[in-house]
């Protein structure tokens, strides 16, 4: 680190920064409760469709059976596009869920067994359910490394720039005192000086 000057500009500087480091700090405390709050809330968000997930595989285990006969699923279910958009937590960019897009598959009526159609909606389902997923897990993956960031700025805050802030304000105000205690004194030897040689003078 760089050593401090010693002078009034200095101590203005120092004292600037202070009350900026100050001022910011509630700021980033505020901003790490936000993020807490935020990450409470998808981690609720992510139970509730880990939950629904596991419904929709107990309903597809009633009937797995029937999957046995030669159906390629696979086939009948093509994922087109994952639609998000984005949002805005506590100054940080998140994506959004919106839609799964499925393409139109043509199905052959007279061939596919009736339970087919049911299939492919729970397949869908949970192909939905899985990106609802994945994105809440996105968002909370962003935020943690968000609040990660802003405990580590309120630590540097905390820690060291304002420590060493007030430390510096504290050696220039020794410095500039004891200049201002020395220019008295030698004020006070040269007006001595001045008054010996006046009267000396007198006595010449």
């Amino acid at each position: 680190m760089a050593k401090v000057k010693l002078t009034k500009n200095e101590l203005k500087r120092q004292k600037d920064n202070l009350q900026r480091y100050t001022r910011y700090l509630p700021t980033l405390e505020l901003k790490k409760k936000q993020l807490l709050v935020e990450i409470a809330k998808i981690q609720h968000e992510i139970e509730k469709i880990e939950a629904e997930m596991a419904r929709t595989d107990r309903e597809v285990s009633a009937w797995v059976a029937v999957f046995a006969q030669d159906v390629a699923l696979d086939e009948l279910v093509a994922l087109e596009e994952i639609k998000t958009s984005s949002g805005n937590i506590a100054g940080i960019e998140i994506p959004i869920f919106e839609e799964v897009v499925f393409a139109d598959v043509e199905i052959d009526l007279f061939y596919t067994p009736l339970w087919v159609d049911t299939a492919i909606e729970v397949v869908q389902k949970q192909i939905e359910q899985r990106s609802r997923c994945e994105i809440a897990k996105k968002q909370q993956e962003i935020i943690r490394n968000e609040l990660r960031i802003t405990i580590q700025r309120i630590k540097l805050f905390e820690e060291v720039m304002i420590p060493q802030a007030k430390e510096n304000i504290r050696v220039i105000q020794i410095f500039l005192a004891d200049q201002q205690t020395a220019e008295v004194v030698r004020g006070k030897i040269a007006k001595a000086k001045i008054e010996k040689k006046k009267l000396e003078t007198v006595l010449s």
